[in-house]
């Protein structure tokens, strides 16, 4: 019987969460769930975001399904003690460095995009980001300059092992679709991204059969909005993935619809959806559970080998789509229960 650690977060996390958690009953009701708290919950629980027993439910588990983090209220604190820092945890403890975020615009929701139906329709494509290095995991902080000013500072930095894993994975994704992987990086300017650049053209020699192209960050935050069609896979960094895969999001309708699997390198990994924890809709019933739910289905099809019951979640959630199913940030009505009822009652 298979594992599936549920760490709901804060906002509409726990929210979400509970419909995903119900699709996959609806899969295999064989499936065992234990849950815990993590982000603000957490600290309001136990002082800290990723208290010890979420981290080793997190690890003993065979796949982790996580809700969102965050939350005004705790701006305050030293960055340790954030809700975010959960996240970050769980992507250094469990070695989670490779991030994939599909974005795919499904039927119906062409008038739900910022781009003209025309552009819209073009968009399915998939960012894979690099998840732990980056300024997100380098030194940083905070000193006074010789003129008594106040400086912040983030490094950024990228090892060749590190590029050249994630590059894999961004190539063997590309093998799996239409065989085209653009480089993201901006090695005009920083060294980082040379030696990013560096390093993918050398995993290239292993992947002749997939078309490699190199693109400066701002160029492709551009080519997302004027031609998304034109993408099959991207690669790129943590800064760099986080921007545009928020960009792409609304390309394909709305934030709430793209799921998000983070992977280590032995197929173990943590899914959620990439929208964040909406702390001002919070408890009324409103998030779309549909990203989280697709996330379920990369769960399936990555960690637990069961991409047939992955493929039936998605064509759920888009058969219910084509039949108007919508919350509000489609356009609907729908609360995120009956959101939830309107998938699985397309399950079958």
């Amino acid at each position: 019987m298979a594992l599936i650690a549920i760490l709901p977060g804060d906002g509409i996390g726990p929210e979400v969460t509970a419909e995903a958690r119900r699709v996959l009953e609806a899969i295999d009701p064989a499936f065992g769930f234990e849950t815990e708290p993590v982000g603000g919950a957490a600290y309001l629980e136990y002082g800290q975001p990723l208290p010890p027993q979420a981290l080793e439910l997190a690890k003993r588990a065979d796949a982790v399904l996580f809700g969102a983090v965050g939350d005004p209220q705790f701006d305050a604190l030293a960055r340790p003690f954030r809700p975010e820092a959960a996240i970050l945890g769980l992507r250094k403890e469990l070695g989670l460095f490779a991030n994939l975020r599909p974005a795919k615009l499904f039927p119906g929701l062409e008038d739900a995009s910022a781009l003209k139906r025309e552009v819209a329709e073009s968009i399915d494509l998939v960012i894979v980001r690099e998840l732990t290095g980056d300024v997100y995991f380098g030194e940083k902080g905070q000193r006074t300059t010789a003129d008594g000013e106040r400086e912040g500072y983030d490094l950024m930095s990228y090892t060749e092992g590190e590029v050249r894993r994630i590059a894999r994975v961004g190539f063997e994704t590309a093998m799996t679709r239409g065989r085209k992987l653009c480089s993201v990086d901006k090695a005009n300017v920083l060294e980082t991204s040379q030696l990013w650049r560096d390093v993918v053209i050398g995993v290239a020699a292993d992947f002749p059969e997939v078309e490699l192209t190199h693109m400066y960050v701002d160029n492709a935050a551009m080519q997302l909005v004027r031609n998304p069609g034109a993408f099959d896979v991207i690669v790129t960094g943590n800064l760099f993935g986080d921007i545009l895969s928020d960009q792409a999001s609304m390309c394909a309708g709305s934030i709430g619809m793209l799921p998000s699997a983070a992977l280590n390198g032995s197929g173990k990994g943590m899914y959620e959806p990439i929208h964040g924890s909406a702390p001002d809709i919070a408890g009324e019933a409103k998030a779309n559970p549909c990203a989280a739910i697709l996330s379920a289905a990369m769960l399936l099809r990555h960690s637990l080998g069961r991409g047939d019951d992955a493929d039936r979640i998605e064509a759920a959630v888009a058969d219910a789509l084509r039949d108007g199913a919508r919350t509000a940030d489609l356009g609907g009505s729908l609360s995120t229960g009956a959101m939830g009822d309107a998938i699985l009652s397309k399950l079958g």
